[in-house]
């Protein structure tokens, strides 16, 4: 559950609100992602939007931050969060695809500044709630859950493996047409072909998770759709 929450969480927030614009987040709907990714993966939310929008903008060419059709499957699968941190320290790229990013006194004085101290308080939750022994490998599983469903899983195997419904000029797959374990992040050839649309289902016995907790959200006012999709 906590891992499900994890991924709806950079998918909601970090990918289709922040990154695409696809969809408006109320603050009340927001706050809580973006407290939870805080404390389980340390993500700053501006590098990470950088990250994927330069992803977007040199798909599976060079520059492309993580493609596996150039760092090879095996890197991108592993060592997935290593080319993350690689591509927001090069000189100007924070600047250019980071922009518009929240910068309220929340994130100028704790997530951003203070992102290891997140995953401090989660350790010390972990082993108060689950013991000395097995609360560091609790949060040692939170820890790894990111890097290697998002950073490696998406990026990795969805340019791989998989079915396509669109012939688009990167070599994004969707991975699975029953989106749930990753938030809907497993339809990513969808994803592709239309990178603003808050849904990432285009076929009838396709689901997205993300995409039908969205609607929730926007039923109760707490999201508004911004793109319409294709």
């Amino acid at each position: 559950m906590a891992g499900h929450l994890t991924n709806v969480s950079v998918t909601l927030f970090l990918h289709r609100a922040q990154t695409h614009r696809g969809v408006k987040l109320h603050y009340l709907a927001a706050l809580p992602m973006r407290i939870w990714l805080w404390l389980s993966t340390a993500i700053v939310t501006k590098e990470w939007v950088a990250c994927h929008r330069k992803h977007h903008a040199f798909a599976d060419r060079e520059g492309d931050p993580h493609s596996p059709l150039i760092e090879g499957l095996r890197n991108i699968v592993l060592k997935g969060a290593f080319y993350y941190r690689k591509t927001v320290r090069q000189p100007g790229v924070l600047e250019k695809y980071g922009k518009g990013t929240p910068n309220d006194w929340l994130e100028r004085h704790l997530l951003s500044p203070l992102n290891w101290l997140g995953i401090l308080v989660m350790l010390t939750v972990d082993i108060y709630l689950f013991g000395f022994f097995v609360g560091p490998i609790v949060w040692g599983i939170q820890m790894i859950w990111i890097p290697f469903w998002a950073a490696g899983i998406v990026n990795g195997v969805g340019h791989a493996f998989g079915y396509r419904n669109f012939d688009v000029k990167d070599a994004s797959r969707n991975i699975s047409p029953i989106a749930i374990w990753l938030g809907g992040e497993e339809l990513h050839n969808n994803h592709h072909a239309d990178p603003r649309s808050p849904s990432f289902r285009r076929k009838w016995y396709e689901l997205d998770i993300g995409w039908v907790y969205l609607r929730v959200l926007a039923f109760f006012g707490l999201a508004r759709i911004e793109h319409s999709g294709s």
